[in-house]
């Protein structure tokens, strides 16, 4: 069974910064893609970051040059270091990974999502 646990979300004024970290445990054995997704009220779950086993990233263009996205492959981790954040980064984050588990295939996992919100 493998668990993933977020952290790290809040409030913060325009022009800050937060990190957030994800973190899976259990019996996993590597995990592949990693990435963040956010859901605005009334919107539909956005990409916001990908980071895959090598290390390569892809960011949607409106989080470019402000966010970035890393891994701890040793601790099974990935953080999303955002700043210059502004009001419309306000959504719920989630982390994903492609997680193989032990006795099981490459499967999605979802972590349970932390509130971002940014002041004006």
């Amino acid at each position: 069974q493998v668990q993933v646990v977020e952290s790290g979300g809040g409030l913060v004024q325009a022009g800050g910064s937060l990190r957030l970290s994800c973190a899976a445990s259990g019996s996993i054995l590597s995990i592949n893609n990693m990435g963040w997704f956010r859901q605005a009220p009334g919107k539909l779950r956005e990409l916001v970051a990908t980071i895959t086993s090598g290390g390569s990233t892809n960011y949607a263009e409106s989080v470019k040059g402000r966010f970035t996205i890393s891994r701890d492959n040793a601790k099974n981790t990935v953080h999303l270091q955002m700043n210059s954040l502004k009001p419309e980064d306000t959504a719920v984050y989630y982390c994903n990974l492609e997680v193989r588990a032990l006795g099981r295939p490459y499967t999605d996992y979802w972590g349970q999502g932390t509130q971002v919100t940014v002041s004006s």
